[in-house]
């Protein structure tokens, strides 16, 4: 009974993160949710975070180096009215967006202080935290955000996104910056432990890793139109276990690449032989009874309500993103509920020839 309250709650928090229309001139309208027992501290509520990172800050963006440097930072945000500041530490991270030339900004990794002083900080409980900020339009960090949710609303094996308003205060510069939006990301380990779970650092073959939790990871992927991960080689998936020794559950992150959110930088791999982004291509591995992927198509059209909701009400979007992306969603819909169309699409990795052997991670071949 407790885990059915604790998911409503979980579902109904993620219906009001979208609260006030992206505008350059305004802030959002920020509405406060409140806590469940299994989300506690940052990512408790689906509020929009005000934070500032002030210090060398124009030199952590622009090193974009194999080996980053960390440079030290003061994070400030108001909590409770008060205004509160937390040295940490800062380096570029990623692949893709870290690149020079490829991204406005890079993705950051922030380590907090080993003791936080303030233990009634809402990082109080956080060590290492990834913090995605714009690679072009800050439209694409909402959508890519949106694409988080949807995945917390499949399962509680997934990673928490919080929405910030990041100012990049350079400590040299006398000109105050503009906010731009950032996503927070739940670390690893954390998640794992709300599971119940370890972190697992080790490739495995997708077949043995937790087969129902795979097979609505790959639908999902598959929904969002991405093919931009590998769980083989651990490529934008992450492992989970109930100890060391026991059969892992795959988790996903790094969406940017996916149709659904659409980046302009966005390209499917060559290997691939895809034509955009926006078609979806089934990544799973072969599975000879089609029939196995029953459970996952009831449990999508089971959420298609709250997975509609989550973009046709949230004022973050614009109108003319809502309505292609609600075409977008139609489609899925169409393939999923139409049995010879589905057993098509999910039975291309058994296709001899396909692209299935492609490996995303390096765009090597087995």
């Amino acid at each position: 009974m407790q885990i059915l309250i604790r998911w409503s709650l979980t579902l109904a928090a993620l219906f009001g993160a979208c609260n006030s229309p992206l505008s350059a001139q305004t802030e959002p309208d920020l509405t406060v949710f409140p806590p469940t027992p299994a989300w506690k501290g940052l990512f408790a509520t689906q509020d929009t975070l005000s934070i500032t990172l002030h210090g060398p800050v124009r030199k952590l963006l622009n090193n974009r180096l194999n080996s980053p440097k960390d440079f030290p930072l003061t994070l400030t945000y108001v909590q409770d009215n008060i205004q509160r500041s937390i040295p940490v530490q800062a380096r570029t991270r990623g692949h893709y967006r870290r690149t020079a030339g490829n991204c406005i900004y890079p993705p950051l990794l922030i380590q907090f202080p080993a003791e936080n002083p303030d233990s009634a900080s809402i990082f109080r409980e956080q060590h290492h935290l990834k913090l995605v900020l714009p690679c072009d339009e800050e439209s694409y960090i909402i959508r890519e955000w949106l694409v988080y949710k949807l995945y917390n609303l499949l399962t509680e094996q997934s990673f928490r996104a919080r929405l910030v308003k990041v100012k990049l205060e350079d400590e040299y510069s006398k000109k105050p910056p503009l906010p731009v939006y950032g996503i927070l990301l739940e670390e690893e380990n954390q998640m794992a432990s709300r599971n119940q779970m370890v972190d697992i650092e080790r490739q495995m073959d997708p077949v043995k890793l937790r087969r129902d939790a795979y097979l609505r990871m790959t639908v999902f992927e598959y929904l969002i139109a991405n093919t931009d991960w590998s769980a083989k080689y651990l490529h934008n998936v992450k492992l989970i276990a109930a100890d060391p020794t026991a059969v892992p559950v795959a988790v996903p992150y790094d969406f940017d690449h996916a149709g659904i959110v659409d980046a302009p930088y966005a390209r499917p791999a060559p290997e691939l032989q895809m034509i955009s982004i926006r078609q979806r291509r089934f990544r799973g591995f072969c599975v000879s009874n089609i029939s196995t992927y029953e459970p996952v198509i009831a449990q999508f059209n089971q959420l298609k309500k709250e997975i509609y909701q989550l973009y046709t009400e949230c004022p973050l979007l614009d109108e003319k993103y809502i309505t292609s992306t609600v075409k977008f969603l139609d489609e899925f819909y169409l393939v999923i509920n139409n049995p010879k169309l589905w057993q098509k699409e999910f039975s291309y990795p058994c296709e001899l020839q396909g692209t299935q052997k492609v490996v995303i991670k390096g765009m090597k071949k087995n």
